[in-house]
């Protein structure tokens, strides 16, 4: 925010793998060049961070409350997208190494939690703008456990539950900003937070307590599956082990 506005559309017309790769990739470099240019000091001052801070605020508030209304997966976790970059730009309004460092580690964490959840999106759609609402996943996890219990964890840790990667991820976000004296960010990140389990948690809802609607041909290659395995178990490892991923990234970017 104010810069979101292609986002839903483009998210929901694009292919879905163009869509992960959008999510991911040219997020994790952009952000990733921004906390190498702020390693060591901060360009201009207080004032530019007021106003990373108020750009946070605002993506992390719009984000969240329009991805409330959304029935369309890709159209809600392109919110859901606009929120993450909001709690991303917490850690660079604080201007301080645990800031830096939680960038760091929730753009790791966030690359393996949308590529999860959009290669199962890429799996059950199987042809474009099909099988993309809520109620196609309905019963997934009579039909699909597997893929179910996949989405489930990628769902939760896009919502910050413990003991999933997002959860330290967010921690050290708001951590940073505390240290700062942006209480009033932490406030509202963590209530914008809260937010964000209703409608991720829907989806859990959905494949888990709802009678199966359609049979959904979800024949996927050994690539794929081994993609969604790999990015689950690195989610938890990570959220088990954070410190693993930090002291990586203290060597390697912020000595």
């Amino acid at each position: 925010v104010p810069f979101h506005m292609w986002v839903p559309d483009v998210y929901e017309g694009a292919p879905t793998t163009v869509t992960a790769f959008m999510s991911t990739g040219a997020k994790a470099a952009a952000f990733a060049a921004i906390v190498l240019i702020y390693s060591h000091h901060f360009v201009g001052g207080e004032k530019l961070k007021d106003a990373f801070a108020l750009l946070a605020a605002s993506s992390m508030v719009i984000g969240n409350i329009i991805a409330i209304s959304q029935t369309n997966i890709k159209r809600m976790l392109a919110y859901s997208s606009i929120a993450h970059a909001g709690y991303l730009l917490v850690g660079l309004a604080s201007a301080n190494e645990i800031g830096r460092s939680g960038i760091l580690f929730y753009l790791s964490a966030y690359t393996f939690m949308n590529l999860g959840a959009f290669g199962i999106i890429s799996i059950i759609e199987r042809e474009e703008d099909k099988n993309l609402t809520f109620e196609n996943y309905a019963g997934l996890s009579n039909s699909h456990p597997l893929l179910a219990a996949l989405m489930a964890i990628f769902m939760f840790s896009l919502t910050g539950i413990p003991p999933f990667a997002g959860f330290f991820g967010k921690y050290y976000i708001f951590a940073a900003a505390i240290s700062a004296h942006l209480t009033w960010l932490v406030i509202v990140g963590v209530l914008m937070s809260v937010v964000s389990a209703y409608y991720y948690l829907r989806l859990v809802v959905v494949m888990y307590f709802k009678e199966n609607q359609l049979q959904l041909d979800t024949n996927t290659s050994t690539i794929n599956k081994s993609v969604l395995f790999g990015s689950a178990l690195i989610l938890i490892v990570l959220g088990v082990f954070p410190s693993l991923l930090l002291t990586i990234i203290s060597n390697l970017f912020l000595r």
